[in-house]
């Protein structure tokens, strides 16, 4: 029985409908699917969020905040003092404890004020916000910090993930190898020693996976830490690590700017100021002091003027030895600051050497070495298969390429890792903001 054209082609498009709503549905699941899962992390994300989440790059702006209202504070007037008391008051006779009788006793009130010189103000003021400065120089040592161990956090994870996947591939390729061992045992062309070693590498192998491992959740937990993500996604980019961002013709010159170095010259500073504020004190403050006195309703009442001067009858003593301090704190922050620059400059050259070093063993490595492992293992398989080698040369040509291998990873991490204490000696601040929790206040 034949059904009409008309109802073929319909039923031909409802099927068509059919199938575009499926499509349209399962496209749809596939972009949610695709929208859920966790984006791949690169370097420079993991870097970016370890920057927002730090608390302690938010310590460092409430403390050059603090540093800098501490500022203002110090270069004002201080308060000036109200005076109140009774002067001249009777305690025997008929006239005790009278305020009137007696044309001596006075009710007084007062205000005094220390005239703080300018000068002596403006001391104070510049050593607070050399202070601040200083925290700003603190904070772009943490801010490197960040940067640093973030990285190091991401290429340890990085590149054990690369050891656990050839660790991987190493494991099914010995199950294979065990099966083959079995198979010629039984077929009479294998021995049971053969079958033993085989498992006893996959052993081996295995032991080593659960290293790796270990190694492995030790790194994502390492990285969580600084990044605060916990889902272990999976990581993207390849890591250049055949270039940083120093000049090695410009070496010495560069990290006299580093940020630890520029801390000690501003905690010079703070010391230098410190100094012109206690040579400042060496030259006392004067006080003026108005009150009036009242007497009783019979007596004329009265208006007193004073003025007080410290008198610093043993300066050699006091304000000179003060004045001596804070000028060996300068010379002292000098020193420190000149042997940290000679012992920074070393270590980035050792790091230099070591770096350029590891670069070259890298490239012997992906030239050479895990190019003949790889022909010697292929040549000793293909002995096997045609009679003219063991299964115990097959599996140790096996175990050599897997550690040639193994080495190369822990060359290029070992690389990496010099890498970023080189490359992040300095803050790279463009593109990286940190959360804040408060509005700095204008020094003004």
């Amino acid at each position: 029985m034949s059904f009409p054209l008309s109802a073929r082609l319909d039923a031909r498009s409802n099927r068509l409908r059919i199938v575009s709503k499926i499509s349209l549905v399962l496209s749809l699941l596939a972009s949610e699917a695709a929208i859920a899962a966790p984006q791949p992390l690169t370097l420079g994300q993991a870097q970016k969020q370890a920057v927002a989440r730090s608390r302690q790059l938010t310590a460092e702006d409430h403390a050059i905040a603090g540093a800098r209202d501490m500022a203002i504070a110090a270069g004002q007037l201080p308060d000036p003092v109200l005076k109140a008391g009774i002067d001249n008051l009777p305690v025997s006779t008929s006239d005790r404890f009278s305020l009137t009788k007696d044309f001596m006793t006075m009710r007084r009130i007062g205000i005094s004020q220390e005239l703080t010189r300018a000068d002596k103000r403006q001391s104070r003021f510049a050593r607070y916000e050399r202070e601040a400065l200083k925290f700003a120089a603190q904070k772009d040592v943490v801010l490197a910090t960040i940067q640093r161990e973030t990285a190091i956090a991401w290429l340890e994870r990085y590149y054990t993930e690369q050891m656990a996947a050839l660790i991987s591939v190493q494991s099914d390729q010995a199950r294979q190898e065990i099966e083959a061992a079995e198979a010629a045992y039984r077929g009479g062309r294998g021995t049971r020693a053969d079958i033993l070693a085989a498992r006893s590498g996959l052993l081996l192998l295995d032991d080593r996976a659960s290293e790796i491992d270990r190694r492995l959740h030790v790194s994502q937990t390492m990285l969580a830490r600084w990044t605060g993500v916990h889902d272990n996604s999976a990581l993207a980019g390849t890591p250049d690590i055949d270039h940083i961002r120093l000049n090695t013709a410009t070496l010495d010159k560069d990290l006299a700017h580093h940020p630890k170095i520029t801390v000690l010259n501003r905690q010079e500073e703070v010391a230098r100021a410190e100094a012109n504020v206690a040579r400042a004190n060496q030259r006392a403050d004067w006080s003026v002091e108005v009150s009036f006195q009242q007497r009783g309703s019979e007596y004329s009442n009265m208006v007193s003027v004073g003025l007080s001067v410290p008198l610093q009858w043993d300066r050699k003593r006091r304000q000179d030895r003060e004045l001596s301090a804070k000028l060996a704190m300068v010379e002292q922050t000098t020193a420190e600051r000149d042997e940290m620059l000679r012992d920074h400059v070393a270590e980035t050259r050792a790091l230099i050497v070591q770096w350029t070093s590891g670069r070259e063993r890298i490239s012997r490595y992906r030239s050479q070495l895990i190019t003949i492992s790889g022909e010697r293992t292929q040549a000793v398989l293909a002995g096997y298969r045609g009679g003219k080698a063991t299964l115990s040369e097959v599996l140790a040509a096996r175990r050599n390429e897997t550690e040639v291998r193994m080495q190369a990873i822990e060359l290029q991490l070992d690389t990496a890792r010099i890498w970023a204490q080189l490359n992040f000696l300095f803050p790279e601040a463009q593109g990286f903001q940190h959360a804040t929790t408060f509005n700095p206040k204008d020094p003004k």
